[in-house]
C-alpha cells in the first residue's frame, strides 16, 4: 500500500509546483475514483485508486531506474556551471521529481570516460550498489598506450589479482586495491577489467603503476547490469523488467 497527498500526487505528474498543484485542486478538476476532490491534503491510495486531471486518468511512478550510455566529456554530476552533464542530456520525462524523490546517480564516471552509468530516485538500490561492503563488480574496456607482449600479460593479470599497492595522487590517499580480474581481448593494448570498488581514477591508477596508461575507457558493466549495446551514446532508456528482476528490485 502506497498512501500520498493528492497534491504531491499531482506534482510530481508533470502539473508544477505544489502550490500549482494544489490551486489546481481548488478549481475542481480533480478527481479520485470519479469523485471531485478540493482537498489538497486528501490522501490516496496510488495502489487502488485512480485519479484524473480534466478527465485525463494519471498514472503513477514511485521509482524509475535508468540506463545512460554516457559520452566523453559530460560530466557525471546533477549540475555543473562550466561542463554539459548526464542530467542535461535526459529526455524531458525523466527532468521532474518522482514520488520516490529526485533523479540521482549511482556512482560516477570521468569525464573523459564512457559507457554505463546507472540513474535513479531509490535510494537503497544507490547503498546497495555504492556500498564497499557489497564488493560489487564493475567491468571497464580498457585501451592502452602500450602494446603488452604475452609474457608480460600474464604479469599484468598476476599483479592484478593479488592486491596492487596503489600510491598516492594529488589528495588521494594511497590504497591496496581488491583483487581485479583482467582478461586480455585479441589485442596487445586492449583488455577488460572488472574491480570491486570505485576508487578516484582507480582504472588508471592500477595501469600506471605497471608502467602504462589507459588512452580510453569505457565501463560496460556493474552488478548485474551490462551496457545495451544498441543505447547510443548520450542516450539513456529505463531498465527492462529482466534487469530490475537481476538487480533484486
Amino acid at each position: 500500500m502506497s498512501i500520498e497527498r493528492l497534491d504531491k500526487l499531482i506534482s510530481t505528474s508533470g502539473y508544477g509546483s505544489r502550490k500549482d498543484a494544489k490551486k489546481l485542486i481548488h478549481s475542481g478538476v480533480v478527481t479520485v475514483d470519479d469523485a471531485v476532490v478540493i482537498n489538497a491534503d486528501f490522501h490516496v491510495d496510488t495502489e487502488k485508486s485512480s485519479v484524473a486531471v480534466d478527465g485525463k486518468q494519471l498514472s503513477f511512478c514511485t521509482h524509475v531506474y535508468l540506463m545512460m550510455n554516457k559520452p566523453a566529456g559530460v560530466v557525471s554530476s546533477t549540475k555543473d556551471n562550466i561542463h554539459q552533464t548526464v542530467i542535461d542530456l535526459l529526455d524531458k520525462e525523466f527532468k521532474r521529481r518522482f514520488l520516490g524523490g529526485k533523479l540521482h546517480l549511482i556512482g560516477r564516471l570521468d569525464i573523459d570516460t564512457e559507457g554505463l552509468l546507472l540513474l535513479t530516485t531509490d535510494g537503497k538500490l544507490t547503498h546497495k550498489l555504492t556500498s564497499p561492503k557489497q564488493n560489487v563488480p564493475k567491468t571497464y574496456f580498457v585501451r592502452l598506450r602500450d602494446s603488452v607482449s604475452d609474457s608480460e600479460k600474464i604479469e599484468y593479470i598476476q599483479r592484478f589479482k593479488n592486491n596492487l599497492e596503489i600510491p598516492r595522487e594529488h589528495n588521494e590517499e594511497a590504497f591496496t586495491a581488491k583483487s581485479a580480474e583482467l582478461t586480455w581481448e585479441n589485442s596487445p593494448n586492449e583488455c577488460k577489467l572488472t574491480i570491486y570498488e570505485g576508487k578516484y581514477h582507480q582504472v588508471k591508477r592500477m595501469f600506471a603503476v605497471l608502467g602504462n596508461e589507459v588512452i580510453y575507457l569505457k565501463r560496460i558493466g556493474e552488478g548485474a547490469i551490462f551496457l545495451d549495446p544498441a543505447l547510443p551514446p548520450g542516450k539513456a532508456r529505463e531498465l527492462t523488467q529482466t534487469e530490475k528482476s537481476a538487480l533484486e528490485i
